[in-house]
């Protein structure tokens, strides 16, 4: 029997290239079909960030797609708390099982968790949706490894 969806992990996504001349030339990586995630569903992918594959995490929160960097604000540590979980057992909000920091899925800002913690978001990933394809381009963000 294959996993449930949300379970899946993906191999590193092949880069594409917009087709419209008039967009500039940015590389994305094409990440999943949008029917590939049901409401509440997440999954994980890498993409190059500052030279190093780096592991992130797509999210359908009611109908609409957000990527985050997988790791938390407060301490560098991957935010899923079983492989490719992310949401609270309510589905409310993204979860920090370490300290339990609770971050809005639709904006990455953490809401409740440790004092250094609140106010600070998730890097947010970049996508694009074309034709049902979720394509996500690298943070133009710097961030820190804190």
């Amino acid at each position: 029997m294959p996993p449930p969806k949300h379970n899946r992990r993906r191999a590193s996504p092949k880069p594409s290239r917009p087709v419209d001349p008039r967009k500039p030339r940015q590389v994305r990586y094409r990440v999943a079909r949008t029917h590939d995630l049901g409401a509440g569903e997440s999954m994980k992918f890498m993409i190059p960030i500052r030279g190093t594959d780096e592991e992130c995490f797509l999210i359908n929160y009611r109908g609409h797609f957000h990527a985050y960097v997988n790791r938390c604000r407060h301490v560098p540590m991957e935010m899923d708390w079983v492989d490719n979980q992310f949401f609270d057992a309510e589905g409310r909000y993204l979860m920090c099982p370490t300290h339990t920091a609770y971050y809005e899925p639709a904006s990455g800002e953490c809401v409740a968790g440790p004092h250094d913690t609140c106010g600070k978001a998730l890097y947010r990933v970049p996508i694009e949706i074309e034709g049902g394809v979720i394509y996500a381009r690298p943070p133009e963000q710097e961030f820190a490894d804190d």
